[in-house]
């Protein structure tokens, strides 16, 4: 199943709030991954249209922006994951590091705890549902 596949009044848009320090930037790491994923920069592309801008002072505690340390849990699966949302050049795979740019990281960014959202990830629509954000 695709995304644009699920019926009406799915978590297929929930709302986002996106940190105005890092919109920019997010905007031209998605335009940069058009050559090489192009399926997530169109998506991660599409979700920072639609989501409200906050200055970093005013972004509530408990969204996903870049450097959050998120869990999560993938509905199909019930499983549990905790990872930290990063740009690009900050990956650390050994640390439990996602890219912005990502399948999961695009899903993730802008997400709320308790929110959930059916996201594209590889060739599988996977659910996936904010349980936690922390900041360091």
């Amino acid at each position: 199943m695709r995304v644009d596949e699920l019926e009406d009044g799915a978590d297929r848009m929930p709302s986002l709030v996106i940190d105005a320090a890092y919109y920019e930037r997010l905007r031209g790491f998605a335009r940069l991954a058009m050559r090489d994923a192009p399926e997530v920069a169109q998506c991660l592309l599409e979700e920072l249209e639609r989501a409200d801008v906050v200055p970093s002072d005013q972004m509530p505690s408990g969204v996903v922006t870049v450097g959050s340390l998120v869990t999560y849990q993938d509905g199909d699966t019930g499983a549990v994951r905790t990872v930290r949302v990063v740009l690009p050049s900050a990956i650390d795979l050994t640390r439990q590091c996602v890219s912005v740019a990502s399948p999961l990281g695009a899903g993730l960014i802008g997400l709320s705890v308790g929110q959930a959202i059916y996201w594209q990830i590889a060739e599988r629509v996977r659910r996936l549902r904010v349980l936690s954000v922390r900041r360091d």
